[in-house]
């Protein structure tokens, strides 16, 4: 067999491209493990890499006041598969954030501790403002100019964050809308289901209680009084973001499976939530746990999520709800590459 000729390398005088960066966002909160690898693009970002695991690290943190050791455990080893994603896709410009249920641990400090240990991940903690701030600049992209006010609603396993927005004078592209007022509720899906067990069957006044739960600090919140006209008379929506909001509108789709671009951005009405709210009520935890769109990690926790959703709507009508799968994962790399930018362009003006 003839040896073949080995090909003339050509010299191209032209710097090699450089591979465009990639920052990563990972949030760790009281139910769920997230992680959103991206790189920049002209008009935001190009998701490369993604992983979601539901880990209920809060489970029974109300009741005990510290994360247990199976619920560590089980973060371990999501995180464990985080990290090994993100070394794939070095160099990575990575923020890994904790909320509500390290925030409220005894052992919260020394669970961050063993992270960094086990998996080499640094987690931070942030506050609950910067967790409101977050969740607005991740669902910058759904706000309705056309209205004067919004309400973002992030609802988590351990804390519901709340964040209402002026929209007069703003529009799309003019950066984030000023955040009028914002609010942190210590109740989330997880700690509402654990404070109020189902029981075998879904009754009204079990439902109603966990409303009234969440309703009675909300209704207590005078700072965003000044725009309660514009709630009232309908110039206002609300964005719903969260694990189990984006579960009810793929019961109200009847999705077979779930399917993110069509969910992401989905508007629905108040009438409409009610509606699946109700069919959800009727359904056992079995026959929640069977929806596709729900499954057996979330079918104890959807109607947690469904009160509360209802319990905001109560305190502030919106007839308007845009539902959003996406949050804080996607507001930390905004903040990373918005930080990106600004640094480029000081070297530029002192150069």
């Amino acid at each position: 067999m003839a040896e073949a000729l080995a090909q003339p390398q050509v010299s191209d005088a032209r710097p090699a491209r450089r591979a465009p960066p990639h920052f990563a966002a990972l949030d760790l909160g009281t139910n769920n493990c997230r992680l959103l690898i991206a790189t920049p693009t002209a008009r935001g970002f190009r998701i490369v890499d993604a992983y979601s695991r539901i880990v209920r690290l809060g489970e029974g943190l109300s009741q005990s006041g510290r994360l247990s050791e199976a619920a560590m455990e089980r973060a371990l080893a999501a995180l464990k598969v985080c990290a090994d994603k993100v070394r794939r896709h070095e160099p990575v410009r990575l923020r890994a954030i904790a909320t509500q249920a390290c925030r409220s641990a005894e052992n919260g400090a020394e669970f961050l501790a063993r992270v960094q240990a086990r998996t080499g991940i640094a987690l931070s903690i942030i506050s609950p403002g910067e967790e409101a701030q977050l969740s607005v600049a991740g669902c910058s992209n759904l706000i309705d100019g056309g209205d004067d006010a919004a309400l973002v609603l992030d609802v988590g396993g351990g804390s519901t964050e709340l964040a209402w927005l002026d929209l007069r004078g703003w529009s799309p592209g003019k950066g984030l809308p000023p955040i009028m007022a914002w609010l942190s509720v210590p109740i989330g899906v997880v700690t509402l289901a654990e404070r109020f067990p189902e029981g075998e069957t879904a009754t009204e006044a079990w439902f109603q209680a966990m409303l009234e739960a969440m309703r009675a600090p909300i209704a207590g919140f005078a700072a965003a009084e000044p725009l309660r006209e514009l709630f009232n008379s309908g110039r206002s929506h609300l964005i719903g973001t969260s694990g189990a909001i984006t579960s009810l509108a793929g019961l109200h789709l009847q999705l077979p499976r779930y399917e993110r671009s069509k969910v992401d951005g989905l508007w629905m009405t108040r009438a409409e939530c009610e509606a699946v709210r109700g069919r959800l009520a009727a359904l056992t935890t079995g026959e929640r746990a069977a929806q596709p769109c729900i499954g057996p990690d979330r079918a104890d926790l959807v109607l947690a999520g469904a009160a509360i959703l209802e319990a905001v709507q109560a305190v502030w009508p919106c007839e308007r709800v845009r539902v959003a799968d996406r949050g804080l994962r996607e507001g930390v790399l905004i903040s990373l590459m918005s930080e990106r930018t600004r640094r480029r362009r000081r070297r530029r003006h002192r150069g």
